[in-house]
């Protein structure tokens, strides 16, 4: 861990370049390190990792995003759980967290990799026991949701203190079940990241439509 650290504020800190462009989309991440891979970005932060030590996970938050504090108290609640990531160090600017693998369920749409019933019920699971811990499972969707070997994993935890209601992984269950299960069980075809972006701004659009009708 030492070295990890090391090599963490030598050259993560000092050379990544991420860029909030626009709070209502992802960060836009400008530049990675050499020695650094970047595994994915969010609404607030990069998560990267080096290759020498690939069991490890880094979160940093892009400058004017909020949340890394209440990350950092969302995976103390949660401890270990086979569903989660676990917070190993708080780098005050950083959390260094236990390296999830799989493929997101988004991915799994786009390239056409059917996603495991399993893997739904797990997520459920999953949430229904943050819940138990006091948290409130928020902006839970198919880019923040994995599955490895055909069970399900939650990616991104960083809003579960967030108390307002959100209905992205009810909404997404009742497409998986209704439209996604029935189709793909005969045959799951990859779908152009095209349609897919398109879809989910619909969708955005007719959450907030349905906000508004209320």
């Amino acid at each position: 861990m030492d070295k990890l650290l090391n090599s963490i504020h030598e050259e993560l800190l000092e050379e990544l370049i991420l860029e909030s462009v626009d709070p209502e989309e992802p960060i836009k991440v400008r530049e990675v390190p050499e020695s650094w891979r970047l595994l994915g970005s969010g609404n607030y932060a990069a998560v990267l990792y080096h290759p020498e030590y690939e069991d490890y996970a880094v979160k940093i938050y892009a400058p004017g995003r909020p949340g890394i504090r209440e990350e950092a108290e969302v995976y103390t609640r949660l401890g270990s759980h086979p569903a989660f990531s676990e917070l190993l160090h708080d780098g005050g600017s950083f959390l260094v967290l236990r390296r999830l693998r799989g493929i997101t369920f988004y991915d799994c749409i786009k390239r056409g990799v059917p996603i495991a019933e399993q893997a739904v019920r797990d997520i459920d699971e999953a949430l229904r026991d943050a819940k138990a811990r006091g948290l409130h499972p928020h902006d839970v969707h198919a880019k923040n949701v994995m599955q490895l070997d055909g069970r399900g994993l939650v990616v991104d935890i960083s809003d579960f203190l967030k108390r307002e209601d959100c209905m992205m992984w009810e909404d997404f269950k009742k497409a998986y079940y209704r439209l996604y299960r029935p189709l793909a069980s005969r045959h799951a075809v990859p779908v152009p990241d095209a349609v897919l972006q398109a879809v989910r701004r619909g969708y955005r659009l007719w959450r907030k439509s349905q906000g508004r009708s209320r």
